[in-house]
């Protein structure tokens, strides 16, 4: 690989096709070897197994990671009935096994993932999981032996559909918020359903307004690292507020930005906004005080 040159930019986010198999922080040690940024972050993890879009952010816009990790996801997720996992997915310890039922219709299905699995459900997460218990990730709690114990909690399924059944297997399509397990969904339909049921595979189709049809291979992006040409792939930073108000700010406004100062605005609104400098440049995220006629400094780039 071709060592990494300091005079590229590395303020910008990466759509990247995640393959199976790698970690999502195997892809960011890879990102951060080909383009010499140590300040790489992902804006929701895959697990191993999954593959799709994995969003990263480079340098000064890891501060935008937190406005990506809360859009929603679709995904694609193949289940298979009448095994049941430890990991809630196939490549965990099998822990309990039963034929699927002969006379299972897909009817009958998605009437169950209408009624128990859209909407505002609570959902158990994954004793093999990254999320922090007592400071210590699950998983890690789990592989030595120690008893985790999760609470349910939570999540959004905007909505979740049967696009094939051949039994033992199923694929389903999910459109969810932020913090969804498609592993417990998969694994509660099973219990649900009543032969228990595991993920084989699952593909993330989007995180927000990033898709997969748009996303950049892993093996082609580690090409582009080789011969320098991963510059082509990086997307503006600004991509991760889209959607919210533009402002472009004159000489003035641009020194009070600068300077840490409110910058006086008759229009300015409540929430977020997105700043720009006089030369086009996006400077900083802005938040909206109506009533004072101004914006707010809350994330600044220069």
């Amino acid at each position: 690989m071709a060592p990494a040159n300091p005079d590229l930019p590395r303020f910008g986010l990466l759509n990247i096709n995640k393959p199976s198999g790698p970690t999502s922080h195997d892809v960011v040690s890879a990102v951060r070897r080909g383009t010499g940024e140590r300040r790489v972050g992902h804006a929701g993890t895959l697990d191993p197994l999954a593959e799709g879009v994995l969003v990263l952010a480079l340098g000064k816009a890891t501060r935008l990671l937190e406005y990506l990790a809360g859009s929603d996801k679709r995904y694609r997720a193949e289940v298979r009935l009448g095994i049941a996992t430890d990991t809630y997915d196939i490549e965990g310890e099998v822990v309990a096994e039963r034929p699927a039922p002969g006379d299972l219709t897909p009817d009958t299905i998605r009437d169950v993932l209408r009624s128990r699995f859209s909407g505002e459900i609570l959902q158990k997460p994954p004793v093999y999981s990254a999320l922090k218990v007592g400071g210590k990730a699950a998983y890690a709690r789990a592989r030595a032996g120690e008893e985790v114990a999760l609470q349910p909690r939570p999540v959004t399924v905007h909505a979740v559909d049967l696009l094939k059944l051949a039994s033992p297997d199923l694929t389903l399509e999910v459109h969810c918020g932020p913090g969804t397990y498609v592993r417990s969904l998969a694994h509660d339909l099973g219990q649900a359903l009543g032969p228990g049921a595991t993920l084989t595979g699952l593909t993330r189709m989007a995180s927000g307004d990033f898709r997969l049809e748009d996303a950049v291979p892993l093996d082609a992006l580690q090409a582009a690292f080789a011969d320098g040409t991963w510059p082509q792939h990086l997307l503006p930073a600004d991509l991760a507020l889209d959607g919210t108000p533009q402002v472009l700010l004159d000489e003035a406004g641009y020194e009070d930005l600068r300077n840490g100062r409110r910058i006086p605005a008759q229009a300015a609104s409540a929430g977020l906004a997105r700043a720009y400098a006089p030369d086009g440049r996006f400077v900083a995220v802005l938040v909206g005080d109506p009533e004072g006629g101004a914006w707010r400094p809350k994330k600044v780039f220069v």
